[in-house]
């Protein structure tokens, strides 16, 4: 039996779009081992994922070196045919080098590739040549499975659908309105009026972390038929109500690749990022709101910053409540 790990220990959205390398693995090699690498925290989306045989957690935050070495030791235990490294970081290269699998992968990126088996280019996506994150990922196991990229995919139990079934007994939309980025998180403000001219016949559901309370406690105030379920559902718990959602409003954040993980109609807005980075949307109902006119500071990073480093986030401010509710019809 063929045993496999991938290696994906960087932010949600990065984990919920390595799951096609999951899906394309287990396709082509359906009586493998395969196995996963996080960080700590975000073990909870391939909770009960049901090609994976084992998922390894890595403390980055407590003594992060330490529990390195416990888990090259462990990995090494394992005996690993081959390894996928999707980072581009020194720690996972360490990791992958002295993995002791026969066969080691990852992007001529890493600082440690040149003693991979396995160097693939790792390609920037432009808006002249387009290339998703999913399709960055399938070169690294293109040897292995072929070309065509598989999407990403959760796994809501039965458990999740049953805890979010009470909120499905009418129509309704949710939000996902908070982003870690200042510049990748539409303002409140917009947020709210968006929510003023929603449709009444809409319940709408405000997700997000406990973190995010004090914003969705704010947005709850711009609308009778609002309800704030910041910090009450797991990761999984949310992708079970989103699935059946009329639309589901995001940032550039992780619950856009929520959406696409379980083909649910998504509604992704940017305000300083663009699609052309190449991690959009992937549902089959999708829609992408960005500012209308060209604006000579848009992009002005790939991942965001704590503020507008104009001081005028035009970007967002300009798009119109209107580009949001068209994707409601």
């Amino acid at each position: 039996m063929k045993k496999f790990l991938v290696i994906q220990t960087a932010f949600i959205g990065d984990v919920v779009l390595v799951t096609g390398i999951i899906e394309k693995l287990h396709a082509h090699f359906p009586d493998a081992q395969i196995d996963c690498l996080v960080r700590k925290g975000n073990e909870a989306l391939l909770t009960g994922h049901p090609f994976l045989h084992e998922t390894l957690v890595w403390d980055k935050k407590e003594h992060k070196y330490r529990n390195l070495i416990h888990l090259i030791k462990k990995i090494r235990r394992t005996k690993y045919d081959t390894v996928i490294n999707v980072q581009r970081f020194a720690a996972t290269g360490i990791l992958t080098v002295l993995s002791g699998a026969k066969e080691t992968i990852g992007f001529d990126k890493n600082p440690w590739s040149r003693w991979f088996t396995h160097r693939v280019p790792h390609i920037v996506s432009t808006a002249a040549q387009p290339l998703h994150e999913i399709q960055r990922n399938q070169a690294l196991i293109r040897r292995l499975t072929g070309d065509e990229p598989a999407r990403p995919r959760l796994y809501p139990s039965e458990a999740d659908v049953e805890k979010v079934a009470p909120y499905k007994t009418a129509s309704y939309i949710t939000i996902s309105p908070a982003s870690v980025w200042f510049t990748k998180q539409y303002p409140k403000e917009k947020w709210a009026d968006f929510i003023k001219k929603a449709p009444l016949n809409y319940n709408i559901y405000l997700l997000g972390a406990p973190s995010d309370k004090e914003l969705c406690t704010y947005l709850t105030q711009a609308g009778t038929n609002v309800t704030d379920l910041s910090g009450k559902l797991s990761f999984l718990q949310s992708a079970a109500l989103m699935r059946d959602a009329q639309m589901n409003y995001t940032n550039d954040s992780a619950p856009m690749h929520f959406a696409s993980a379980l083909n649910a109609p998504v509604t992704a807005v940017y305000c300083s990022t663009i699609p052309a980075f190449g991690f959009g949307p992937l549902s089959d109902r999708r829609a992408i709101v960005e500012i209308q006119e060209p604006l000579d500071c848009r992009p002005c990073g790939l991942h965001g910053y704590k503020a507008c480093p104009l001081g005028h986030f035009k970007c967002a401010f300009h798009i119109r409540d209107q580009q949001l509710l068209d994707t409601l019809i």
